[in-house]
């Protein structure tokens, strides 16, 4: 069965590790998510430690997710369009153009309720995989 959206409600456990396939070190970010209802989405909030190398940081990130028909839509905070994708998948993929760059995921539900999203991002000055893992806190 696959995830509907009320499904994500709520907290989230999240590592992410940023392979790069330059010259560059790797970065791993360690934190959480969490998923609120906002009216008809999910806003998706992730808050964390991003080290990379000796530099450590503070990250934060948000979307909006909500569903449309039988497709996941996720936008940018403000409320663009970011990629959509089929719900009824449990391996689904989606793309972002941002010019000249190139975003394609692929989500997998298949342990759900531990889930993933591997970014693989290339571009003039980009080539790197994301691959961020999903699962409930300890409870």
């Amino acid at each position: 069965m696959t995830p509907q959206l009320e499904d994500f409600e709520g907290a989230w456990r999240l590592t992410r590790i940023v392979a790069d396939r330059r010259d560059t070190p790797d970065a791993n970010f360690t934190g959480s998510a969490r998923f609120t209802p906002d009216g008809p989405v999910l806003r998706y909030v992730e808050t964390g430690r991003l080290e990379m190398g000796e530099t450590v940081l503070e990250a934060e990130q948000s979307h909006l997710w909500r569903m449309d028909g039988n497709r996941f839509r996720v936008c940018f905070a403000d409320g663009r369009p970011f990629h959509s994708f089929d719900a009824s998948v449990l391996q689904p993929e989606a793309r972002h153009d941002c010019a000249p760059d190139l975003y394609l995921v692929r989500y997998d539900f298949t342990a759900w309720p531990a889930w993933t999203a591997e970014w693989t991002v290339t571009g003039p000055r980009k080539d790197y995989v994301a691959t961020s893992r999903y699962s409930r806190p300890d409870r």
